[in-house]
């Protein structure tokens, strides 16, 4: 056997051998994130302010991964319906869920036996929008100012009402806030269905409730509703006229609930970054911007650590406020 061939031969082995190490380099590389279609769970009802937001943004996901990205609507049963159906699912993205800030941050407090804690199960994925809230009272309330809600509330503790779309919601929650700012006693009045609430509002039958401007515009544009404050730092353009709580004669509040997709937690954080950054720009699109403007959603630029970080905030307000009254959904 001559040198020439053993040259030969050693050449073909490392180039098996090289071929070889390329086949299982490739065989090891994960997939391109999303190869398979997506579905996203959410908490909300179709037809409400979340839920349209989702699904325009779910129709720009669709074409930025080439994928059907499928909304899947489980509403009810505080969230936990929506929570149950994918809390289990693998963490690899192609299941998220769409949650509010009082998902992640009252729940645990108001399900204490439970021993749920929301972040703790998922990860923050992707920020969709934060929506504020307004105080609206009936078309023709004596209440003008957030001052004369205070002064009523203090004449007669306890026999000013006040209605929310649940124990535990924003509505809920911004008016124990109130209370407690303003060493007051209302009574709180919960309805199932947010139309039955503003309903109730706009005839008298409760003294007010906050609302976001989607939720309550039907009867606000029916002449039925009138805003007396926002519940924010600084006015919005939806609303020029409408003053802050403080400029109302107020406590300064900020009582607003924020909007997120998360995923069952252990989410690689490659794909957390990719999701997030889809999110961003599909939010950020003309006709996304121009429904945000109709609703007066505020877009954000945060991360999953900043979503985290805004929810314990959220969470530590929200303990002290369930604590004071010892509010419990169980």
């Amino acid at each position: 056997m001559n040198s020439t061939f053993l040259t030969l031969k050693r050449r073909h082995m490392v180039l098996a051998a090289a071929g070889a190490l390329l086949a299982t380099a490739a065989q090891a590389q994960p997939e391109a994130y999303p190869s398979k279609p997506v579905t996203i769970f959410t908490a909300f009802a179709p037809g409400s302010g979340p839920d349209a937001v989702l699904r325009l943004v779910s129709e720009k996901l669709s074409k930025t991964w080439n994928q059907r990205v499928l909304v899947e609507n489980r509403p009810g049963g505080g969230g936990f319906i929506a929570i149950d159906a994918v809390k289990t699912k693998p963490a690899d993205g192609y299941t998220l869920l769409q949650l509010d800030s009082e998902h992640l941050a009252a729940l645990p407090h108001l399900y204490k036996s439970r021993n749920f804690e929301t972040l703790k199960t998922f990860d923050p994925t992707a920020i969709l929008f934060r929506t504020p809230f307004l105080l609206a009272v009936a078309a023709d309330s004596k209440f003008k100012t957030v001052a004369d809600v205070v002064a009523a509330a203090k004449a007669e503790p306890g026999k000013v009402s006040y209605g929310s779309w649940g124990v535990g919601s924003p509505g809920h929650l911004g008016g124990e806030e109130l209370q407690m700012r303003t060493g007051t006693e209302m009574q709180h009045v919960p309805y199932r269905e947010v139309s039955q609430l503003f309903t109730s509002v706009g005839s008298g039958d409760v003294s007010w409730s906050f609302g976001t401007l989607p939720s309550s515009q039907g009867p606000y544009k029916a002449g039925k509703l009138r805003y007396i404050a926002i519940a924010a730092p600084k006015r919005i353009p939806q609303m020029p006229d409408v003053p802050t709580m403080a400029e109302a004669g107020g406590p300064a509040m900020d009582v607003n609930s924020f909007v997120v997709l998360v995923a069952p937690r252990g989410l690689p954080a490659a794909v957390r970054d990719k999701i997030g950054a889809d999110v961003a720009k599909a939010v950020a699109e003309p006709d996304v911007q121009a429904r945000f403007n109709t609703f007066a959603f505020e877009t954000l630029n945060w991360s999953a650590e900043e979503i985290g970080r805004q929810a314990a905030a959220k969470s530590k307000i929200y303990g002290e406020l369930t604590r004071r009254k010892n509010i419990s959904l169980e």
